[in-house]
């Protein structure tokens, strides 16, 4: 098994992690179009969504993953935790042990922040990531609801 290298996105990582990101939102059957795209990276660039990546070690700067974490507060318990936006792994390096390198990354990035936890969603039939999240994680017992603004 390959030995991964995770980091923090750095600014000549855009093409590459644009292609992940392409592949992250084409399987969730998202349209990507080029101010999207940009959005979010300046989100990335600014601060306001933590990137971390895997990088294949035999091909400098090619990437084989990705993860976008931010701080959420949780007025209830008095705590801020970290919330994991998006997980992707390149679908060529799947089984490969990229997304435990991306949770290793992911821990240490919410200890350096502070955070006591992470939390994510997923899609009930993502079941290939969902046997992963159960490996490395516990379940909740909370559902996601969606209130549309749309007129």
């Amino acid at each position: 098994m390959t030995e991964w290298t995770t980091r923090t996105l750095m600014e000549h990582d855009r093409d590459e992690w644009s292609r992940l990101f392409e592949g992250y939102c084409a399987f969730y059957q998202r349209e990507l179009t080029p101010e999207h795209l940009d959005r979010v990276w300046a989100w990335l660039q600014g601060g306001d969504l933590i990137g971390l990546v895997a990088e294949d070690p035999a091909v400098q700067g090619r990437l084989v993953g990705l993860a976008h974490v931010r701080a959420v507060v949780r007025p209830t318990v008095g705590e801020v935790a970290g919330y994991l936006d998006d997980l992707f792994v390149d679908p060529e390096e799947r089984g490969g042990g990229v997304v435990d390198e991306l949770f290793e990354a992911i821990r240490a990035q919410a200890r350096t922040e502070g955070w006591n936890h992470v939390r994510w969603i997923t899609s009930e039939d993502n079941y290939r990531a969902r046997a992963v999240y159960d490996r490395l994680a516990t379940r909740t017992q909370f559902l996601t609801y969606h209130l549309d603004l749309g007129d």
